[in-house]
Formats: structure tokens, sequence, C-alpha cells
């Protein structure tokens, strides 16, 4: 059956919407790990702003590591890594590649190569080598939890909207509760279910995600995300309703309106989340570090508002 034009644009917004599943990566880190120094007491404390390398000096250090040991499958995923937090999905996906031809047999290789092959192709669908990527990726990982996101997008735009919601909520009951990418898995099954005209409100009341994954405190990035929505219902039906290129001009109106906000009423901690995970899934990876910086600037004189806004961030990759 062919797929409505508000259907395919219901799965665009989910595409473009979608968290990056399972990324634990920061381009602080990543620039750590390359000179053999972990740096956990300074990220934990949050002043090393000043002396975090940007995403783009992360890149020219791995090209040039790369230059000198040419099969080091873990540089090349942290170039990749790079390549897509500065929306250079292409490039991205090229990095990946290598990464799955060193080690096939890395799930997370194959299921970061198929996001960025979403990513960089017309944003309207999961293509077929992305969908291949992913099930490469379910090969050497049944849960890896990217791979069955993209797939059960895949068969949504394909029309299948109900087998798609069956595989969302299998997802979800796999999905720690306190995964920053819990709440988004909700409410993209809540969306295509509206727009299909599929009941499942009962269902996502009793859905109980999977036990929160251990070593992690309350105050952990995981939680400091996970609480704070995205668009609303209503906010994603809108934009559904719009052509393409309306669809992004009203997400980035919704993501300004929000930093106008919290410029009148920055004592707001959740919205200052809510801001960079938002200029972090537009791409606009500059504006979300501003956002970052001026939401610890509102609460200097507040300690534990300050460090859920820091973790936020370093989970949002920031």
């Amino acid at each position: 059956m062919a797929k409505s034009a508000s259907s395919m644009n219901i799965s665009r917004i989910a595409l473009i919407m979608a968290a990056v599943l399972a990324l634990g990566a920061v381009a602080v880190q990543i620039y750590r790990s390359m000179n053999g120094d972990s740096g956990a007491n300074a990220v934990a404390s949050g002043t090393d702003s000043e002396q975090a390398p940007s995403v783009d000096e992360v890149i020219a250090g791995l090209e040039k590591k790369l230059q000198e040991n040419p099969d080091d499958a873990e540089s090349w995923r942290m170039l990749g890594w790079s390549y897509f937090e500065t929306g250079k999905f292409a490039e991205s996906a090229t990095a990946m590649k290598r990464t799955t031809t060193l080690d096939p047999d890395n799930p997370e290789y194959w299921s970061m190569l198929g996001e960025a092959l979403v990513m960089a192709s017309d944003g309207q669908q999961v293509p077929p080598d992305a969908a291949e990527a992913f099930r490469n990726a379910l090969k050497h990982d049944a849960k890896d939890p990217r791979a069955r996101y993209f797939l059960a997008v895949q068969k949504d735009i394909a029309g299948n909207h109900k087998g798609a919601i069956e595989d969302w909520f299998a997802l979800l009951e796999d999905t720690p509760a306190d995964a920053p990418y819990a709440a988004d898995i909700r409410r993209v099954i809540g969306q295509v279910a509206e727009n299909e005209g599929i009941d499942v409100a009962a269902r996502l009341a009793k859905a109980a995600p999977a036990a929160p994954t251990g070593g992690i405190s309350t105050d952990g990035p995981a939680v400091a995300t996970a609480a704070i929505p995205g668009p609303s219902r209503e906010e994603m039906k809108e934009a559904a309703a719009l052509p393409p290129g309306q669809q992004e001009a009203m997400i980035a109106n919704m993501v300004d309106g929000l930093d106008k906000r919290l410029q009148s009423n920055p004592k707001d901690a959740n919205g200052w989340i809510m801001l960079i995970r938002s200029r972090m899934q537009l791409g606009q990876t500059v504006q979300a570090k501003q956002a970052f910086q001026r939401g610890l600037d509102a609460f200097k004189n507040d300690g534990a508002e300050a460090k859920r806004i820091r973790e936020a961030a370093a989970a949002l990759g920031v």
C-alpha cells in the first residue's frame, strides 16, 4: 500500500528528531584518548571548557594520526563520529566504512555506518545500504538499539506501521529506564500510532522499560537528558503537514523560540538542557556550546543545577 504524504512526513520528522543512539563519546574524551590521558577528574569538574579542543581540532588530530596508522579501526570510528557531529555525514559514512572493513565483527561500527548513511541521504528514507549496515550490526548484536530503531523506521516508511510500532515497543522493553533516548522511542510510537489511527495509549502506559543501567548516579547525564522532552505531539503533527523545507523551518523556529524564552527566564535548567539537545539534533554544535555556557552562567551560584547541565551536555556530546 502506498504511503500517504502525511505518513511520509511523520516518518521524516522521526528521522530528523531521532536521538543519536548509544553514542557515548565526547570530543574532549576522544582528544584525551588520542593522547593517552583519561582526564576524568577534569571532565567531572567542568573547569576544562577553555582547554577542551574543538571538533575541528579533534578531526585534524585524527587525520594526522591515521596518516601514520591507517589500519587503526578505533581512530576511524572517532573520525567518523567527529564528522557526524559537524554535519559532514558523507565523510562520516566513508570513515565508518573503513572501520567495518578493518573490524567487520564490531556491531557498533555497522550501526554507526548505517546512521551516517541515513543522514547522508535525502532524509526521507532508510536507504538500502544503510539498512544492510543495520542488519549487519544485528548479526553481531541482536540488541543494538540504533539498528533496531532505524529498521523499524524503514518498516514505517514502507507502510508497515503496525510492524514498526511492534519493533519500537520491543526496543522500549529492552531500553534502560535511564537511557536518554527512552522518551524519544515513546514519542515516536505515540506519534506514528496517532497518525495511523492505531490505539496504543493503554499499552504505552503499561510499557515498562528495562531496569536502569548499573553504575549511573541519579545525577548522571543519562538521567539528566532522559526527562527532557522534544516537540509535543501537536507540534510534531503540525510540522508533519508541511513541505520538507518548511518542516525544518518550523523545527528551527521552535528551537529559536525556546532560546528567546530562556533569555528572559534563564533560571530553567531543564530548558537549557532541552536547548542544548535540540541544537545538537539540528547539527548546530556551535550554538549548542553557547547554550551550554549560558546555562552554566545562569546557575553559577547553584552547584546542583549546574552539575545537571554539565552532565547532560557531556552525554549529548557537547
